[in-house]
């Protein structure tokens, strides 16, 4: 039986359907001959550890209970009735995942496993590579911070995995890893990026309003804790900003020009979300079903689309390239029927 230990970092609705997928599917890993032995999982404020980490793990009971009170909106420390484990707080938290990594990352090995939607995890992954342990990321962020951090957790491409951050289960970055190691040249990526945008738009389209499907969405799971993730166009260019840099574009993500579908004033430095959801949205219900409106009589959709260019060749749907012609993001835009496309 091949025995991987694992730390989880990020509890949200990524994070615990990940451990409920793993408790379900122990009877598949078995037949696989694998054990998924989870020794640790963080949230933004603390970490829950099992008492050796050697030797033992937080049981699927832990597991469970964990992702329920989770949900609930509580803490991990309300976890102290079960089992052996030991919580760390903050910065105790940040420094326990580091010494389990020197512990394990060159003996048994360990997967540090990034569900969290924070750009603070960066600097405790670079240390993890560095000290011979894998990464597993859904999170886009430590993958579009500076061109410097991205460099460092692709030093050792065999010990990152990031297919979950662009394309959800379609295996995009797989694709394009395997394209660009054959020595094929890749010259054009087109693609509407956001499931959630696309769902949004879907159901404007249908006539319903924009405030309304924010919030199913959100509700849903569909959307980032934050809604305005999606609705800046943020997502979508981190989305982008990674493809790019696989094809070896040093650029950063404020070489990509965006275009949002609320003002600043309504962003999340000036307005708490609740703030937003309950009355910020409603302003742009009437903006966006007029656009709605206009594209649907000329036979097209509204949706978000990015270009990433290989090189400075000119072509159909770069004429907002802003660095070159290199990267452009067009926001929200027309999109061109297949015959439009061919003629």
């Amino acid at each position: 039986m091949k025995i991987i230990p694992l730390i989880l970092m990020g509890c949200g609705g990524v994070g615990r359907q990940l451990l409920h997928h793993i408790v379900s599917c122990r009877p598949l890993h078995a037949k696989q001959g694998v054990h998924l032995r989870v020794i640790g999982v963080g949230d933004s404020r603390s970490l829950v550890v099992a008492s050796d980490v050697l030797t033992m793990e937080l049981n699927d009971k832990i597991l469970l209970e964990t992702c329920r009170i989770k949900l609930g909106g509580g803490s991990l420390s309300d976890l102290s009735n079960f089992g052996e484990r030991k919580l760390f707080l903050n910065t105790e938290a940040t420094k326990k995942v580091i010494d389990i990594a020197t512990l394990l990352g060159k003996s048994t090995g360990l997967a540090c496993v990034d569900c969290s939607a924070s750009s603070d995890t960066v600097n405790v992954l670079k240390q993890v590579v560095d000290l011979g342990c894998c990464i597993v990321l859904a999170n886009k962020k430590p993958l579009t911070s500076t061109i410097e951090d991205f460099n460092k957790l692709i030093t050792h491409p065999r010990r990152i995995r990031h297919e979950s951050t662009v394309g959800a289960g379609l295996p995009v970055i797989a694709s394009l890893t395997r394209i660009l190691s054959s020595g094929d040249p890749v010259h054009h990526i087109i693609g509407s990026l956001s499931g959630t945008l696309g769902y949004i738009m879907s159901e404007v389209e249908k006539g319903k309003p924009l405030s309304q499907v924010v919030k199913v969405a959100k509700s849903l799971g569909y959307t980032e804790p934050d809604p305005r993730d999606d609705l800046s166009g943020m997502d979508v260019a981190r989305k982008a900003l990674i493809l790019a840099r696989l094809l070896g574009q040093q650029i950063n993500l404020s070489d990509i020009k965006v275009e949002s579908l609320f003002p600043k004033e309504m962003g999340p430095d000036v307005m708490p979300i609740n703030d937003f959801l309950d009355g910020g949205v409603l302003a742009l219900d009437s903006d966006i079903q007029e656009r709605v409106t206009n594209a649907s009589s000329r036979g097209n959709v509204l949706r978000y689309a990015c270009v990433i260019e290989s090189s400075s060749s000119s072509w159909w749907y770069t004429a907002d390239a802003t660095t070159n012609n290199l990267l452009s993001f067009k926001g929200l835009g027309q999109v061109m029927t297949p015959q439009q496309l061919v003629s």
